[in-house]
């Protein structure tokens, strides 16, 4: 296919995504309202009477003039995105997929065949310990002093959870796939699980704002578990390969057995010289031969 149609194909496919984009965009615009009050059911607002003081509650209020517009953008616009992403992600998918070979696509079909259940695992997970961190956040406020939260805050904040979660759980998939494709060993995995472990627990205290180990062990434990999936896959796979390739179970610096054994030669048959040319087939004497004319020792064919 010419560079043009490469050109004219791919703007087909991001005018489709841009337009199911928008389209899921616009409805979002009409049901604004119920995201936002979705959005703030994570954070524990003061109930009618009450004020703000220390940690008890929080007021969710919009600090500018152009502050509720910009959020109801960006929270339409978000939500465009998520909910049109297996349309654009379709159509990215039917641009590249000509290209790949037919092992690709098997390994690309079920890369994408778990990344969506993991991702939406994390993010699950994400939403149900938003409202703890919250909590614990705002009671960090001291008394006489007032939580005033900004909604595009909250927005930021819970992105920022739901993404950091739904990537974590990601992990495990990619060793999985390093190692389908060549490039990791299960027994290499399985002889990090000190470090990995170690750093799975560092990077949950790290990305989860809570002081508490609730957070920490709430993202922690389910990537553990599934890093020690993956190892076991892996040493599956590895062993399912090493039994179609007696040869795997060898260092690169190391040779592989060689049979040496001399085998016995048969008798040699005579194997008569072919002609060059149809007339030099038969001499002249022979049956159904003729006569060959020489010329200067040569015979003369021509």
């Amino acid at each position: 296919m010419p560079l043009v149609e490469h050109l004219r194909e791919l703007r087909n496919r991001l005018a489709k995504g841009l337009l199911a984009v928008t389209a899921v965009t616009i409805v979002a615009l009409v049901y604004s309202q119920e995201l936002m009050q979705f959005l703030i059911k994570s954070v524990p607002t003061c109930a009618k009477g009450v004020t703000s003081d220390g940690g008890n509650c929080a007021v969710v209020t919009f600090h500018t003039l152009m502050a509720p517009f910009s959020t109801t953008i960006q929270l339409s616009l978000t939500a465009g995105l998520v909910v049109a992403s297996p349309i654009w992600l379709y159509q990215l998918w039917a641009f590249v997929a000509p290209g790949l070979h037919k092992s690709e696509k098997k390994y690309t079909y079920a890369f994408v065949g778990a990344a969506v259940p993991l991702f939406s695992a994390g993010a699950y997970l994400a939403y149900l310990i938003l409202p703890i961190s919250v909590k614990v956040l705002i009671s960090l406020t001291p008394e006489g002093s007032a939580n005033m939260l900004s909604l595009n805050d909250v927005l930021d904040f819970t992105l920022r959870m739901v993404l950091v979660f739904g990537l974590a759980f990601e992990l495990p998939l990619i060793l999985v796939m390093l190692n389908l494709t060549g490039v990791l060993t299960g027994r290499r995995m399985a002889g990090w699980w000190r470090g990995v472990i170690m750093g799975v627990f560092v990077f949950g205290a790290v990305v989860t704002p809570t002081t508490d180990p609730v957070g920490m062990i709430a993202l922690a434990g389910p990537i553990t578990i599934l890093y020690f999936g993956a190892v076991g896959f892996s040493l599956l796979n590895d062993r399912r390969r090493n039994r179609k390739n007696p040869d795997a179970a060898l260092d690169d610096d190391e040779a592989s057995v060689l049979d040496l054994t001399p085998e016995t030669v048969g008798a040699v048959e005579p194997v008569p010289a072919a002609r060059a040319l149809p007339e030099q087939a038969t001499g002249p004497g022979e049956a159904g031969g003729s006569a060959v004319h020489r010329l200067n020792g040569y015979d003369d064919i021509t």
